[in-house]
């Protein structure tokens, strides 16, 4: 799927740029027509708790009590999200102990990789951006590919697989490797953390540009690969071409094959940014439990129903914290495109792994607690939500747990 006809997409949560005014024109009534009728509604915040529906889907489901979980505490945590106090939460999938035990899905305001979609009523069957945790999948194909030996080792030197771009080597990039741009410590010169749609914010300009691997390959490099983490999307489209190169796919087809079909994964989107070039970083769009799926297989050392679909060695060191995000903090971690944090809840310590995207996506794996959640949202840009999905997960989620 790419942008609408005269339309370019500019980034992770950031809106389409429109090429013409009779274009932006178009999108503005698009807009209106949109939100006409469609705004904010009041919805009702009673709720009592239903146990999953089992479907064929390879998901087993059961009860919370089941798992020994506190049901009244989820419970209370859903009637907050209908009453808004975790704003625009569009679902909440729970499982343990390797069961769905809470599914719930909300209306709200929603997006399509900053295209307005207005009032939405989420369920089941709708699938949804996952933005950044799209990071995570690009990093389970990475693990694929080298099963597949179609990549000899993570060590390599990505110019190794990337013959087609080799005119942007220099004395310095060429010291990076495949495990530098799935631990985002490459040492590119990278800003990210300013408004996206400023000419300052390098994923708008990958995005934008006719060849976003050319984009990121022709910055100069500010750090020593593998000395410091500086969170960098152009590195993962990067990761997206070494796949194409060494399998001769592109990572939404690699993807579909050797990863969502054996998940039973059907229904799935991947935005590209330009026609040949899925937006490896942040395009992705799944039902949420497909997710869970996901979070499962990470679960279970890269098993989903008894077939081994990633390495244990793989799963293991994607989850493990392979650099500090901040040298002075050793509970803030990062693995192959994972998240690792040390959480603590009621005085004790919860190591916690993480797919984060934009707008509040989240996966979260817990592998002492055997416990995968899964949150979408549509709070895209939004910066200082107190109240988001990392505060559910330990005011509510985690205490549920006995």
């Amino acid at each position: 799927m790419i942008a609408p006809k005269g339309v370019t997409a500019s980034a992770t949560g950031s809106c389409f740029v429109p090429k013409t005014k009779k274009v932006f024109f178009v999108c503005i009534l698009i807009s209106l027509l949109y939100f006409a009728g469609c705004q904010t509604q009041i919805r009702d915040s009673n709720y009592s708790y239903k146990v999953p529906a089992q479907l064929d889907d390879g998901i087993a489901t059961g009860k919370m009590t089941a798992a020994n979980m506190d049901t009244a505490k989820i419970t209370a945590l859903t009637r907050l999200i209908l009453k808004d106090t975790f704003p625009n939460i569009h679902s909440l999938l729970i499982a343990r102990n390797n069961k769905l035990v809470y599914e719930n899905y909300f209306s709200g305001k929603d997006e399509m990789w900053g295209f307005h979609l207005g009032y939405i009523d989420h369920d089941i069957n709708k699938i949804h951006d996952i933005r950044s945790i799209s990071k995570s999948v690009v990093s389970a194909c990475i693990g694929i590919a080298i099963q597949q030996q179609k990549i000899k080792s993570i060590d390599d030197p990505i110019f190794t697989y990337l013959t087609n771009y080799i005119q942007y080597k220099t004395i310095f990039n060429s010291q990076i490797t495949i495990r530098h741009l799935l631990t985002m410590s490459s040492g590119i010169r990278w800003n990210e953390d300013v408004p996206h749609n400023t000419s300052q914010n390098d994923e708008s300009g990958m995005e934008q540009s006719l060849d976003p691997v050319a984009y990121v390959l022709k910055l100069p490099l500010d750090q020593k690969p593998g000395a410091h983490w500086n969170y960098n999307s152009g590195g993962v489209q990067v990761l997206a071409e070494i796949i194409k190169n060494a399998s001769g796919e592109r990572i939404d087809k690699f993807a579909e094959k050797y990863l969502f079909a054996p998940l039973g994964i059907k229904d799935y989107s991947w935005i590209k940014s330009q026609p040949n070039f899925p937006a490896a970083a942040s395009g992705l769009r799944l039902r949420s439990r497909d997710l869970v799926k996901i979070g499962l297989m990470y679960m279970n050392e890269g098993k989903w129903n008894n077939q081994q679909i990633l390495s244990e060695q793989w799963v293991r060191q994607s989850v493990a914290t392979t650099i500090l995000r901040t040298p002075d903090s050793t509970t803030k971690g990062y693995g192959y495109l994972f998240w690792t944090t040390i959480d603590t809840v009621n005085g004790k310590p919860y190591a916690i792994t993480s797919g984060r995207g934009n707008g509040g996506q989240r996966l979260f794996i817990d592998k002492e607690s055997n416990l995968v959640v899964v949150i979408t949202a549509g709070n895209y840009n939004l910066s200082g939500i107190v109240n988001d999905g990392q505060r559910a997960l330990a005011t509510h989620i985690i205490p549920a747990l006995y």
